[in-house]
C-alpha cells in the first residue's frame, strides 16, 4: 500500500489516510480480506505518529471499512462498493454546491462557472 501524505495540506493527516484507503477500496486496489500495514509499520513508513495511524484505522473501523482482529492486525472489510461510491458522490455534490454558491456570490455567470469547471477537468469534457 502506497500512501502519500501532504504535510502542507490543511486536511489532517489521519483524514488523508482515510481518504486514500477508501479510494483504494473503490478502485479495487484494496480488496476484502487484505491486510493493512500494522499501525507501527505505517507510522514508521510515513514518519508520523502511531496515534495518527490508529485514529485513521479506528475511524475506518467505525465506518465498517476495516476490521481489526486483536493480535492479527487490521484488514479490509467486505463492504458494498456501490454504497461507498454513493457516499463519495454525495460529498462531491456538497463541495460542488458550495463552490457554485461562492462563484455566484463573486459575480460569475453560469457560463463562466462551466468554463472554469472544464478547465479544471483538463480534458474539457463534462
Amino acid at each position: 500500500m502506497n500512501l502519500i501524505i501532504n504535510h502542507t495540506s490543511m486536511e489532517p493527516i489521519y483524514e488523508q489516510i482515510i481518504a486514500q484507503i477508501k479510494a483504494g477500496i473503490i478502485n479495487g486496489t484494496l480488496v476484502s480480506g487484505e491486510a493493512l500495514p500494522s499501525v507501527r509499520a505505517l507510522s514508521r513508513d510515513l514518519k508520523i505518529s502511531a496515534l495518527t495511524v490508529k485514529k485513521a484505522y479506528d475511524s475506518l473501523e467505525s465506518e465498517g471499512m476495516v476490521v481489526t482482529v486483536h493480535g492479527k492486525g487490521s484488514f479490509i472489510a467486505a463492504t458494498n462498493q456501490e454504497l461507498l461510491m454513493e457516499e463519495w458522490r454525495r460529498e462531491l455534490e456538497k463541495e460542488l454546491e458550495a463552490a457554485v454558491r461562492k462563484a455566484r456570490i463573486g459575480g460569475l455567470t453560469a457560463q463562466e462557472i462551466c468554463e472554469t469547471f472544464q478547465i479544471i477537468m483538463e480534458d474539457g469534457e463534462c
